[in-house]
């Protein structure tokens, strides 16, 4: 997941003077109060201050050349060092073209669709992630930024049964990424993590250069509706994109009725096709549910969630009546950066809380459900079972964003697979860890999306690999999890109330030593009958010999060795959530 709120590699910026880099020890007693007087300026008025009063051009400009020299003068963009084993996490260039596969180890199988396997993830411009160090302190970007890179693997069928297989790569093109590529040097100022001035001075000069506080990085998911392709992080509103070019064109506001960031997770209702979605906000309203019609032309409804915080949600659910929020306390909050705090934070001792909505309801009609204090970042299906809402999702007790707490028991911060059931008319909840008292740590969970809001049987998820995922704040993810919910003999317990439960069966499939996957996405056989009829598909790195594949693995086999591996052309960085989408291409 990303985040970055409106909210060969070195490639210096030219800086022309070396600025004095000045610790954050007494200097945020002089700037907060400055910053608390001026915060209606800073956060609304002044980019219609800058951008829109009608001015002389040439003012403007000379306005733009005189912050950009002050920025030059007084902040110096710093390459973020990469170990040796997070070398996969370096970016790589676009391909001028797309390549035809050659080296396929096994066969596509017998009722793989033709179709598109696209994953999205971070491939930062010039070199790699930034710090700055200036007057103000130092501000730096989080590990989950940087601009979104489409990496797609085509799957085309002949008249004959002979398949190609074809790769390509292509940034996702943002207004923020065309202004940078133009300008050729890094030019936003991390504005997420580091000293609280720092962060300040990096929104207010953002705004004055580019009418926004931060890059629309785009990097998170790759999602359908009506036939439409869409690249997506929720610190934005998505682009659409051609899926056979990767071309971005239009940004996707649902013909100007939706202006907000958009999640990275909208789920489609089941039965209507209708698609939910929610934005968060730094500034009321905090969190905003919209639903879109099926056709992608309307939103037929908006609700302000009247949250008292703006909680850092990931993913929001559905069932056949309702939608499923998340109110965990990792919290965006302005307020405590003016007072010289960090601008994300998990707060174990705020409260967690799981809201049901009446699919168009409001926030009067949410029955809201108070939970043991989690970061739950993906949900992997909420359904109705008799009076309970259940959710599934991958829940820790810490966040891996920005900053992990020293403190921390070792691995508290990695997800396990976990549910929550929520009885409509009691009230009661019961929590459970799906895995017993086993040490496994799972997250990016994927099902059959025919099943997404509905009662299901299996899902699957990448497994972290414990002892690589130490050196960084990113896991990495060793192998695949098949989970079998119907095989369950749980047996549930109330909350602090201390039971033997039985976890549910788990099949896996783990890969060599040195390998690691992202971007795992189902797909679903064609003419399957059965819930897990199809393939879960993945995007591996070996580290030990620097080479990518994409691999294929049979999920009624799902211990066996692939069905397929298929070797790219070049290396693939290590990312965030990948789809299979079924498309034709006879237009082509």
């Amino acid at each position: 997941m990303a985040i970055s709120y409106n909210n060969a590699f070195l490639v210096n910026c030219s800086i022309h003077k070396r600025p004095l880099y000045v610790s954050n020890n007494n200097f945020g007693d002089y700037i907060i109060p400055l910053f608390s007087a001026f915060k209606p300026m800073i956060m609304k008025a002044m980019p219609e201050v800058f951008l829109q009063i009608d001015v002389p051009k040439t003012m403007k400009n000379s306005a733009a050349k005189l912050v950009d020299a002050f920025v030059d003068s007084f902040f110096e963009f710093i390459d973020k060092p990469l170990l040796p084993s997070q070398s996969n996490y370096a970016p790589v260039e676009e391909l001028e073209e797309a390549i035809v596969m050659s080296s396929i180890q096994g066969h596509i199988p017998d009722g793989f669709p033709e179709g598109v396997y696209i994953r999205n993830g971070p491939n930062p411009l010039f070199g790699g992630l930034k710090s700055t160090n200036s007057v103000f302190g130092r501000s730096s970007h989080i590990w989950v930024e940087g601009e979104g890179m489409l990496h797609a693997l085509y799957f085309k069928k002949s008249s004959h049964g002979n398949w190609t297989v074809l790769y390509n790569n292509k940034h996702v093109e943002t207004e923020t990424y065309k202004l940078e590529k133009q300008r050729n040097k890094p030019s936003f100022l991390p504005a997420i993590e580091g000293d609280s001035p720092a962060i300040l001075f990096a929104y207010l000069l953002n705004w004055l250069r580019f009418g926004k506080a931060n890059k629309y990085i785009s990097n998170t998911n790759i999602i359908e509706h009506s036939g439409k392709f869409y690249s997506v992080a929720e610190s934005h509103i998505p682009q659409e994109i051609d899926i056979f070019t990767l071309k971005a064109s239009n940004n996707w506001d649902v013909n100007g009725a939706w202006n907000r960031p958009f999640t990275s997770h909208p789920k489609k209702v089941p039965g209507t096709g209708e698609l939910v979605t929610f934005g968060v906000a730094p500034t009321k309203p905090f969190a905003v549910v919209g639903i879109i019609s099926a056709d992608g032309k309307n939103l037929i409804h908006k609700v302000d969630l009247k949250l008292n915080r703006c909680s850092l949600c990931h993913d929001i659910g559905v069932t056949e009546r309702y939608i499923v929020i998340m109110d965990f306390p990792l919290t965006i909050d302005l307020n405590r950066l003016l007072r010289g705090g960090s601008l994300i934070k998990y707060t174990k001792e705020d409260i967690a809380r799981i809201g049901v909505m009446p699919r168009y309801g409001n926030a009067n009609s949410i029955k809201w459900f108070k939970v043991e204090p989690n970061c739950t970042f993906h949900i992997i299906n909420s359904f109705e079972d008799g009076h309970e809402v259940v959710v599934r999702g991958c829940r820790a007790l810490d966040s891996i964003i920005p900053e992990r707490d020293p403190n921390l028991k070792e691995f508290e911060w990695l997800s396990r697979c976990y549910e929550w059931r929520l009885n409509m008319q009691t009230g009661e909840v019961k929590e459970k860890d799906l895995c017993g008292t086993t040490k496994v740590y799972m997250d990016f969970p994927m099902i059959n999306e025919n099943f997404i809001g509905i009662k299901n049987r299996y899902a699957y998820t990448q497994v972290v690999d414990p002892s690589s995922s130490t050196t960084r704040d990113a896991p990495k993810y060793g192998g695949l999890a098949k989970l079998y919910f119907g095989e369950s003999c749980a047996k549930f317990s109330t909350r602090d109330t201390k039971q033997p439960e039985e976890p549910i069966k788990v099949e896996y499939h783990m890969f060599e030593k040195n390998v690691f996957c992202s971007g795992a996405a189902f797909v679903p056989k064609d003419g399957g009958v059965e819930e897990d009829d199809g393939w879960v598909i993945t995007f591996v790195h070996n580290e030990d010999t620097n080479t990518s594949e994409v691999r294929v693995i049979d999920t009624k086999k799902f211990s066996s060795e692939p069905v397929a591996k298929i070797t790219l052309p070049c290396r693939v960085p290590y990312g965030f959530h990948g789809a299979f989408m079924s498309i034709s291409f006879k237009a082509q």
